[in-house]
């Protein structure tokens, strides 16, 4: 199976992924990275904010990038008033 890498890009700075995953393909590797995406927006939540512009950036055991999952893609923002009955 493919390895696939995990690199953090947000307001912290870069942090890489230096271990990666071994997973089928593509598909499942962007289904890694939303999961981490919602899971670092949900510790930001804990502490009272949320910064939506960082990304994680897949890479390929060749150190090629296969694709970019903004952090705002992760999540549907809804605002406003409540759906009335």
């Amino acid at each position: 199976m493919p390895l696939y890498f995990f690199h953090i890009r947000n307001g912290m700075g870069f942090t890489p992924d230096d271990e990666g995953q071994e997973l089928a393909d593509v598909g499942a590797a962007r289904n890694v990275a939303l999961r981490s995406a919602r899971a670092l927006i949900a510790a930001e939540v804990a502490e009272g904010r949320i910064d939506l512009r960082g990304r994680i950036e897949v890479a390929d055991a060749d150190g090629a990038q296969v694709l970019a999952l903004p952090f705002a893609e992760a999540v549907e923002l809804l605002t406003g008033d409540p759906p009335s009955d």
